[in-house]
């Protein structure tokens, strides 16, 4: 049977590439032609029509086809071919992508080169480690090695041009991930101005390079009924996002600070929830006020001890774009039980809209701007330049009564039975 590969030149039926085939297929008349081996999946045989031949593998690395060149027919032997394919075909297993581990290794520079995978690494752990929130240096860190460093590890600090960027910016924007193409470009440029600042380079290479994509501000904020299908969807799914989605919404702070809760840091008595200064995003410790109905959710949580709130193998949760996306269909269950099967798809809103939301109700519930910005543990709110540094009021009071107000509406809408009961323990 003919195999078909989108980057094959030709369809053709596979063959059994024995030493005699390679020594005497014919060249094409144009172009070139593949001769995909029987034996080994993937492995092919390229023949141009200048009668040059020459082995490759095609393979899936990520979801995307991708093409690993092994040499020249003239030398490499079928058998040995066959072996270099499996090998590679075994760093696809481990995770490596076996085309760009080839392309470093022939990008390797000399012995003392500053390579930018060196300057990295320096201002990772000489500067944002020291300078930046703990969740704003793993977020960098992570995103800076994932996306960056495999293309650039090895070229040389020097050697980076503007053009580099601007194929690795756009490549980023046209996989889908647009604004993560902006904070890529935000991150390196941080990067390159502490090297020019160090002397490592004369000039940043994407100075005044602007960002791919128009970023407008976000305003979504999810309305009564939306808040009540969210509710019914959290019940749904359960564990761990379920109950991490509603404190969430409850308590208006940050998914990673929710997500990465300790129990340690809970005080049932005092009903409050301090947030050390490492896990907090501004890099500023906070006191959040645990409502009635957030210190009810808290109770019916399984706790062992040393392990974070939300967890299942003793490690903060991750996954949180599959928690959504659970969340998202259990959301369009409840409400097409409550409007019909032909009710219309939820717009869309990420989890950072759920702070949104809270913060907008409780300003709906006439709590002033300042005593949200507080809550919110927000560093430039309302409260400004001057009035910001002698004003040194946390406004604990009316933190703690706009969030317990916030919770009998959330409560309300969701149980209006059990809002009463929470009201009356209160």
């Amino acid at each position: 049977m003919p195999r078909r590969y989108p980057e094959a030149a030709t369809v053709v039926p596979t063959k059994k590439l024995t030493d005699l085939f390679v020594e005497r297929v014919k060249a094409p008349v144009h172009g070139r032609v593949e001769y995909f081996d029987a034996a080994f999946g993937g492995l092919a045989l390229r023949v141009t029509e200048a009668g040059h031949k020459s082995w490759s593998l095609l393979y899936r690395f990520g979801g995307r086809l991708r093409r690993l060149t092994i040499g020249d027919a003239r030398w490499i032997k079928p058998v040995q071919a066959r072996r270099e394919a499996a090998a590679a075909l075994e760093r696809v297993r481990q995770g490596v992508d076996p085309s760009v581990e080839k392309r470093l290794r022939r990008l390797a520079p000399a012995p003392g080169t500053d390579t930018f995978a060196v300057m990295l690494e320096d201002y990772l752990n000489r500067y944002a480690l020291v300078n930046t929130a703990a969740g704003t240096y793993k977020e960098t860190k992570r995103a800076l090695e994932r996306d960056v460093l495999p293309e650039w590890g090895n070229l040389p600090v020097s050697a980076i041009t503007r053009a580099h960027a601007i194929s690795l910016i756009d490549g980023i924007a046209a996989n889908g991930a647009k604004i993560h193409a902006n904070r890529t470009l935000s991150r390196l440029r941080h990067l390159f101005n502490w090297a020019v600042e160090r002397g490592r380079l004369s000039a940043s290479p994407i100075a005044g390079m602007k960002p791919p994509t128009k970023e407008r501000s976000r305003d979504r904020t999810l309305s009564d009924d939306e808040l009540r299908w969210f509710w019914s969807a959290c019940e749904t799914i359960g564990w761990p996002f379920g109950p991490l989605a509603k404190l969430l919404l409850l308590t208006a702070q940050r998914r990673d600070e929710v997500g990465g809760m300790e129990w340690s840091e809970i005080d049932f008595d005092k009903k409050t929830w301090s947030i050390p200064r490492q896990r907090a995003k501004n890099d500023r410790a906070h006191e959040v006020h645990l409502s009635a109905a957030a210190l009810e959710i808290l109770q019916t949580l399984p706790r062992i001890s040393g392990w974070p709130v939300f967890t299942t193998n003793g490690r903060p949760v991750s996954g949180f774009s599959q928690g959504k996306d659970r969340l998202d269909a259990a959301m369009l269950v409840a409400k097409r039980a409550e409007l019909g099967a032909r009710a219309e798809a939820i717009p869309h809103w990420i989890l950072h809209d759920l702070r949104r939301t809270a913060a907008t109700n409780m300003a709906r519930l006439n709590f002033p701007p300042h005593v949200v910005d507080k809550l919110l543990n927000h560093v430039s709110g309302t409260i400004r330049g001057v009035a910001a540094v002698y004003n040194r009021f946390e406004y604990l009071e009316e933190r703690r009564a706009a969030l317990e107000a916030w919770g009998r509406h959330v409560r309300n809408l969701v149980s209006p039975a059990m809002a009463n009961t929470l009201e009356l323990r209160a």
